[in-house]
């Protein structure tokens, strides 16, 4: 490995500095002040102008701190209060029939109901669909569009942020989702395509870059991520088209911001559009940066993306350096390769960690600071120079630490055989062994894991973390609320129960926190969706068990019931893709570490008398790479981690793996090939939309599409979810079917929870009395 090299590559006389910039800040706050913020606005504790007072004095702050890491322009219009695709919708007045006169009435209150919906003071309003950003754990609201629809420009949240950086004495770059991104994220509510309203909306954007630019802004940055997607023919001219008439509005110039991959067979498209400044992904695709050199006119400005904006990990500066220096005077930003949403933000505030591993990471703040070293150094700054190689040597330090592997684990990775990923025998003949073990209904209910982690249990674990409480103390309480938990199950008529998991703090980093190869932060949070914030473990090392991680609350909470009673895991490619993961080996070889720590735990549950274990998977889909050229070795080494992890059991115990928030329609094949015994999948959003994939491929195993949204406070009646049914059993046959909500009951209330799932089992009931 070489060692980092001396500043001597350097040029010896000083050159013009490249700008230090960034695409997109967190939102929530170092100590998650948005969160806190929205959900007592929700609860009634404070009012409409306090949220908006914490939200101003938020972007007040990061632009603050931006400036302050060294950051020479700042993005202004990347907050928002609940997701930046819901924002574009309404601010080009794409708002569904049912939620319009909410929302012409009480702004704020409406633009809440799209995104959580609402059922209160004479509303029953849905949320609108929610699916995952890319390839990311963040999750979007998903525009809806009429067949006829028209937009209007409702221009104040963009030009009331400009003119609050611009108080400020900040140089910002008001940051906008493209056109045609926008629509391509969205569904028409006829099923047609929404590149077709691309003529509708152009006027309002054309709109929205003339008020901008009387407003003193000298750039804007469209955001186009879908120019790094295979695009067809249509949609490659739908591009040419939008930024052709957007040449033609008095705009500012026109930053161009691509990230997530490479622009690929979209370069030449992308270098023949009318946009003064181009923004490049060099982390996840630095070898495009010749064949944008080549393709992209020289009138056009580049900003690179050369610090990693979605891990937590120091950048490698030595590699920076050379890519800035190869684009020369044409360098005019340099960047994170993407908005910093993806990373906690100051790694100031960790106190946890521990200092050798504190000092290989780089949280929002550092990374703006990284850049402005790099930026320095390339000016000719002698302090910056020593700074990067001062970082080049611990970087090298890191790679090298005997921290990072363990033979034994390494030696059992490559034992692995093919026959560990199958299972004894084919579905049709474990499936009546496990019918006559669990002797189970027609239509069986359960639900997904969780149960609400009330504010006693959070008190609880904080006091137990503290030390107020014993290890005793705790676990008589966690005994407690399990047992709750298990009868609340029982007098609402659920087939197949769960623990409730008052244990753990969240599904990846509770088991991150038994495995080896895991450190935790104390103020590591991102965001999930509007105030859902999670923390995800630092995967730094070579990965194993050391002891059982679930087995005794399973083995509790079945000798309490004699109902079946699920063992929960978390997948081992969910655990991968919802940590910040080590780059020093491929993901494929540190999944399979992960598998075979949760195959012991499988079968420790199976020795337990365990006999069905769920192993959860909503990760999968969101791991898939963005070029359909890619998806083959990913679903390889992905299928094959998560059979390995639960194909050791016998025919009669029944594997079960749920997703959510994905669309599974172009690899139900994949999906198929892991062959668990029953797959739960988020269908409710969407009406069962998700279901044509099983509409066209029939499903061999069990399947529970779940017939309530569990991330809206609403609560649908009995009827709507029989509706849903009703819609599943058109492609799904009845002894295949199984009845379910979306995804776990942690984030819920009591109250809600069991109204729901009461009518979720009577929706059951009435089913297979109309069955039978």
């Amino acid at each position: 490995m070489q060692q980092s090299q001396s500043h001597s590559h350097f040029p010896s006389t000083d050159a013009a500095r490249p700008l230090v910039t960034h695409l997109g800040f967190p939102r929530i706050g170092a100590r998650r002040e948005l969160k806190q913020a929205l959900e007592a606005f929700w609860s009634g504790e404070t009012s409409a102008g306090a949220l908006q007072d914490t939200a101003s004095a938020l972007r007040q702050r990061h632009w603050q701190l931006a400036r302050e890491a060294g950051a020479d322009v700042v993005p202004c219009n990347d907050f928002t209060l609940y997701d930046h695709v819901l924002d574009t919708a309404v601010l080009f007045d794409a708002i569904p029939p049912s939620h319009r006169a909410l929302c012409e009435a009480d702004p704020l209150a409406g633009y809440f109901a799209l995104a959580r919906g609402l059922q209160r003071d004479g509303h029953d309003l849905r949320a609108l669909e929610m699916t995952k950003w890319f390839d990311t754990n963040y999750h979007y609201l998903v525009p809806e569009f009429a067949a006829d629809q028209t937009f209007t420009l409702r221009a104040g949240k963009p030009l009331a942020e400009l003119a609050h950086a611009r108080a400020l004495g900040l140089e910002a770059r008001p940051v906008l989702l493209g056109p045609v991104s926008f629509l391509k994220l969205g569904k028409r509510s006829d099923g047609g395509c929404p590149l077709e309203l691309l003529d509708a909306l152009l006027p309002a954007y054309a709109q929205l870059l003339e008020q901008l630019r009387r407003a003193g802004a000298p750039w804007v940055q469209i955001d186009e991520p879908c120019l790094v997607l295979d695009l067809t023919p249509q949609e490659q001219a739908a591009y040419r088209r939008a930024f052709a008439a957007l040449a033609q509005a008095d705009a500012p110039q026109l930053l161009l911001a691509t990230y997530f991959g490479a622009l690929g067979d979209n370069t030449a498209l992308v270098a023949s559009l009318p946009v003064q400044g181009l923004h490049v992904d060099l982390v996840r695709a630095p070898g495009q940066l010749e064949t944008v050199l080549a393709a992209v006119p020289e009138r056009v400005a580049l900003s690179l993306g050369v610090v990693d904006g979605r891990n937590i990990w120091r950048a490698d500066l030595d590699a920076a350096v050379e890519l800035v220096k190869r684009a020369g005077a044409r360098a005019r930003w340099i960047a994170p390769s993407c908005s910093l949403l993806h990373v906690p933000v100051d790694l100031q505030l960790e106190r946890k960690l521990p200092d050798r591993l504190r000092g290989w990471m780089a949280y929002a703040r550092q990374k703006l600071e990284e850049l402005r070293v790099l930026a320095d150094a390339l000016g000719g700054d002698e302090a910056a120079r020593e700074a990067l190689d001062i970082a080049g040597r611990a970087r090298v330090a890191r790679l090298l630490s005997p921290m990072l592997r363990n033979p034994r684990v390494r030696e059992r990775v490559e034992a692995v055989t093919p026959d560990q990923s199958r299972r004894l025998s084919p579905y049709p003949q474990r499936a009546p062994l496990q019918a006559q073990r669990l002797q189970l209904p027609t239509f069986p209910t359960t639900t997904i894991g969780s149960f609400p982690q009330t504010g006693a249990v959070r008190q609880a674990r904080a006091d137990h973390r503290a030390g107020r409480i014993d290890d005793g103390a705790y676990r008589a309480f966690l005994e407690a609320e399990t047992d709750r938990c298990l009868l609340e199950q029982e007098a609402l008529g659920l087939d197949v129960l769960v623990h409730g998991e008052f244990e753990r703090n969240d599904m990846v980093e509770y088991f991150g926190e038994q495995l080896e190869g895991f450190a935790f932060t104390g103020h590591g949070w991102v965001q999930s969706y509007g105030s859902r914030c999670v923390k995800p473990p630092v995967l730094f090392g070579d990965v194993w068990r050391p002891a059982d991680m679930t087995v005794a609350w399973a083995r509790y909470a079945q000798s309490r019931t004699r109902k079946p009673v699920k063992g929960m895991l978390t997948g081992p490619v969910t655990i991968l893709q919802w940590s910040f993961v080590r780059d020093d080996q491929s993901r494929a070889q540190t999944c399979r570490q992960i598998a075979l720590a949760l195959r012991e735990e499988v079968l420790a549950l199976e020795a337990a008398g365990v006999g069905i274990i769920q192993i959860d998977e909503p990760a999968l889909r969101e791991g898939l790479p963005l070029r359909r050229g890619d998806w083959a070795a990913y679903l390889d080494w992905a299928g094959e981690c998560f059979r390995l992890a639960a194909n050791g059991v016998g025919d009669a115990t029944q594997i079960h793996t749920h997703m959510c928030y994905a669309q599974f329609n172009d690899i139900i094949e994949s999906v198929a090939q892991l062959d668990a015994d029953v797959i739960s999948i988020e269908t409710s959003r969407s009406r069962m939309e998700l279901l044509d994939a099983f509409a066209r491929y029939r499903y061999p195993n069990g399947i529970g599409p779940g017939v309530y949204d569990i991330h809206s406070p609403r609560v649908p009646c009995a009827q709507e979810m029989r509706e849903l049914l009703d819609k599943a059993l058109d492609v799904v046959p009845s002894m295949q079917l199984w009845v379910n909500p979306d995804c776990g009951l942690k984030t819920r209330g009591w109250p809600e929870v069991r109204d729901a799932l009461r009518a979720m089992v009577q929706a059951a009931q009435g089913l297979r009395e109309a069955v039978a």
